[in-house]
């Protein structure tokens, strides 16, 4: 199994975790989602545990790359950010399981043998709250520039960084202020982020 994690200190714990289990043996590291990706397709491992928020490449879209680099790896995504939203994108890119880090030892060990076996894995308060929130109804250029909004920045701002024209930001800002049920587009921006929609 190959564990990713940008903190050293987790990636460590979840090893020496793991690596008590007489069945389960982990082959790699890595600290970002380019690193997972590379060592993905070097060491071809069973399972790669995930982390979701890492630099450069999140976890997320490092899915989809390990899944490429490596077709027999079988992802689970092992994250504190316990979002509807995330659990989603996660299965979108082709993850297998998805748990929280304050899993028990031996659910996380059961987890990991679950998903090499072929099945999947959901941590059951997030499936359930998957559910009743719903799908990410937040366009990508919704989410581009809602993402950029909960930064501070302002229309002319953002219609610089994206370039739309200003007029074109304020639309999707609005359009997105509304989809989220928001009153203003940092509540939304938080809305939003708080679900893992951005």
């Amino acid at each position: 199994m190959l564990i990713a994690d940008d903190q050293a200190l987790v990636r460590g714990a979840l090893g020496a975790l793991l690596g008590l289990e007489p069945d389960l043996e982990v082959v790699g590291y890595a600290a970002d989602g380019e690193e997972a990706i590379a060592e993905a397709g070097r060491l071809s491992p069973d399972v790669c545990l995930m982390d979701v928020q890492m630099p450069g490449i999140d976890g997320l879209e490092a899915t989809r790359g390990v899944r490429e680099a490596s077709e027999g790896t079988r992802v689970l995504i092992v994250t504190t950010f316990a979002k509807p939203g995330y659990l989603r994108q996660a299965l979108e890119a082709g993850a297998s399981g998805f748990v929280v880090k304050d899993t028990p030892a031996d659910q996380l060990a059961e987890a990991v043998r679950a998903v090499h076996a072929g099945q999947r894995v959901v941590d059951p308060a997030l499936a359930e709250a998957s559910l009743f929130d719903g799908a990410n109804p937040l366009s990508e250029r919704e989410r581009q520039v809602l993402r950029r909004a909960g930064e501070g920045l302002t229309a002319p701002a953002i219609a610089a960084e994206v370039f739309l024209s200003a007029g074109t930001v304020r639309n999707l800002l609005s359009s997105a202020i509304g989809k989220t049920g928001a009153r203003n587009r940092t509540a939304a921006a938080r809305i939003a982020h708080d679900k893992g929609w951005i």
